[in-house]
């Protein structure tokens, strides 16, 4: 698939190995990398090195250039939120054009890199991104191959779509309620609210009203029916979901009458968590080591809601493979294994 041509005559031809510049006692390195295209411009350059013939890729009427095969790679797996950078040196990433929730169809991913010479590969699905992030980069093997495996991707793709996408998040409106008598009663400051209000604004979603009660389930299931009468679209109860005789936040959702999707996460911390859905309204029930821990449950599940996907109880129990925290020393999270089981 090689040949040797003369510089001159090489412009659009697709150089077959690197060619090195020596500059002594200053540099040495690649002034043209394999798989370069060769440019008019590029000619003097390669003379002054002192390559009057250089090896070019000899494509067969059915092969295409690695560039031009990511390109068509990526575009086949990209939906919305995605947009492509490069190529460059054979590669195309994929980057967020949002802030959101990152989707991938595993298995069509999986189907995609069954196909000898291709390579796709991405972050995990269900992670909360921002824009501007790289989420995926594709390549191929080898300098060229042939255009019945690229399209065999984009059927893939095609059949799939979207394979990578991203969902922004909703600007869901938020009431919070802050249980504990010791906080209702003025002993000690609330700690929770400011945190729980931080978590929320980052995803675009306002507070709109936050009401304080005690360790009652009365009070509070008044207080989930006046942030119902305030049209919010989530209610977040904060404390009180241990099974302490004291912490009623459990049994008060189930008063108001709201269908229990969980009450327990296999995942460390969040373990004590609640998901419930009164009417069109979710209600989540969060456990004290969301105003501890930089990641806890709140962050697996609260951006699934926010893009606007309804989390099942099969979701909760699959967060038990990946859902420990080692608990290091310093936070890295989204960028660790928490809670990417799948």
């Amino acid at each position: 698939m090689f040949k040797t041509v003369p510089v001159e005559k090489a412009v659009g031809m697709i150089l077959g190995h690197d060619v090195t510049r020596i500059e002594p006692g200053k540099s040495k390195g690649p002034a043209f990398k394999k798989g370069a295209v060769i440019k008019p411009e590029d000619i003097p350059t390669l003379l002054d090195i002192g390559k009057k013939h250089i090896y070019v890729l000899d494509l067969q009427d059915d092969y295409i250039h690695e560039n031009d095969a990511a390109l068509q790679i990526a575009t086949a797996v990209a939906g919305t939120g995605v947009k492509l950078t490069g190529p460059s040196e054979g590669r195309v990433n994929l980057v967020a054009t949002t802030n959101g929730l990152l989707k991938i169809n595993i298995a069509a991913l999986n189907q995609i890199n069954t196909i000898s010479e291709i390579v796709l590969a991405t972050l995990h699905t269900n992670q909360q991104v921002q824009k501007a992030s790289a989420v995926a980069g594709t390549r191929i093997i080898p300098l060229a191959t042939t255009q019945e495996k690229i399209n065999a991707v984009v059927k893939i793709g095609r059949d799939n779509y979207p394979v990578i996408a991203i969902k922004p998040y909703r600007a869901l409106k938020v009431g919070l309620i802050i249980t504990g008598s010791e906080v209702f009663s003025g002993r000690i400051p609330d700690k929770f609210g400011p945190v729980v209000k931080a978590k929320f604004g980052a995803l675009g979603c306002p507070v709109i009203k936050q009401l304080m009660v005690s360790d009652d389930r009365d009070r509070t299931v008044a207080a989930i029916q006046e942030l119902l009468h305030e049209d919010v679209q989530l209610i977040a109860i904060t404390g009180g979901m241990s099974v302490d005789p004291d912490d009623q936040t459990p049994a008060s959702i189930q008063a108001s009458g709201a269908e229990i999707v969980t009450y327990g996460a296999p995942t460390f911390p969040g373990a004590m968590f609640m998901l419930a859905r009164l009417n069109d309204v979710i209600i989540i029930g969060l456990p004290g080591c969301v105003m501890y821990y930089r990641s806890s449950i709140f962050d697996l599940i609260v951006p699934r809601i926010v893009a606007g996907e309804t989390v099942t109880r099969q979701d909760i129990i699959r967060l038990g493979h990946g859902g420990f925290c080692s608990g290091c020393p310093e936070c890295r999270y989204p960028v660790c294994g928490f809670g990417k089981g799948v």
